[in-house]
């Protein structure tokens, strides 16, 4: 009998604790459900790292973030990135890497130095920011032509060969980092997005890579730049993304393939977080990171600050 009166009296205080909002999975802040950690692409903080490298991700580190994505290693040796990290508690699964050899710094040119970097890392993740450019091109901007007006004019004068020949490329970098213990992915912009006849540029880059080799990191403000809403595209291409900028834009954006928009933090722009990200997430995507373009409203710090409040306390 008093066992029975027990039992009754727990499921009533359990019952009560639900009817008044007690914490449950649905309830619980998404990034914290799924364990995963909100990272930055560190493109974003890139002049403060240019100016105080530790400080900059300490800062970040103090902010809440746990990973980053360097966009390049900014003159910095990995030996030196290693001590950096270490001392702000970050970790570093991937790292955007441009296709063509340069003077100085990574590049896929260069896949032994590249695979040596990114093990003193720990990186996991080697990420193509952008489409390789035929070498029939000349890369001397227009007069009046910044570098963001030119990569748009030379990437919308692009053939759909052109662009098979990218996702042939890629296949190619690809085989040779798994070789290396190394994956790779592809980031779009929204140049990717324009038609090309009766298909686009993405699209061939989907069905002309093997899945085994190459996958794909979703910029979402990029994508909702083309006027596309980046959770179908998720359906559109089930599996073959594994990693998501998590950008946002202000309704002000129109519809381009032009490298244009109007970036302002995570969560006060058009992007449908609490639909997007479970989708993401349900369709393997496991990077995360917030990154903002210029112009900055405010000091960029202080942009990802806010951007990780949202993130972090969004139940979805």
């Amino acid at each position: 009998m008093l066992k029975s009166r027990r039992d009754l009296l727990l499921a009533g205080i359990f019952l009560g604790l639900q009817a008044y909002g007690a914490p449950s999975a649905a309830t619980k802040p998404l990034f914290r459900r799924i364990r995963i950690p909100l990272g930055l692409q560190l493109y974003t903080v890139g002049d403060d790292m240019k100016r105080d490298f530790a400080g900059t991700l300490s800062a970040v580190s103090q902010i809440g973030y746990k990973t980053v994505e360097p966009a390049g290693l900014l003159d910095h040796s990995p030996a030196e990135w290693r001590q950096a990290l270490d001392r702000a508690q970050l970790q570093c699964p991937s790292i955007h890497v441009p296709a063509r050899a340069q003077k100085t710094g990574l590049s896929l040119g260069e896949l032994g130095t590249l695979a040596d970097a990114a093990h003193t890392l720990g990186i996991g993740s080697i990420v193509c920011p952008s489409f390789n450019l035929p070498e029939r091109f000349s890369l001397q901007p227009q007069p009046g032509e910044g570098f963001g007006k030119m990569l748009a004019r030379l990437g919308g004068s692009m053939s759909a060969d052109d662009w098979k020949a990218n996702a042939d490329f890629l296949n190619e970098k690809g085989a040779a980092l798994k070789k290396l213990g190394l994956r790779f992915a592809y980031h779009n912009h929204n140049i990717e997005f324009a038609p090309i006849g009766d298909t686009t540029a993405f699209a061939l880059l989907v069905q002309g890579t093997d899945p085994n080799l190459v996958s794909f990191e979703m910029d979402a403000g990029w994508v909702a730049a083309a006027g596309i809403d980046p959770a179908s595209l998720l359906s559109r291409y089930p599996h073959r993304f594994t990693a998501m900028h998590v950008k946002d834009i202000k309704a002000g954006t129109n519809p381009n393939f032009n490298l244009q928009l109007d970036p302002c933090e995570v969560g006060s722009g058009t992007i449908d977080w609490k639909t997007l990200l479970p989708k993401a997430y349900a369709a393997n995507v496991r990077q995360f990171y917030v990154e903002q373009e210029p112009p900055y409203s405010k000091p960029p710090l202080e942009s990802v600050a806010i951007s990780f409040k949202y993130l972090d306390t969004l139940v979805a």
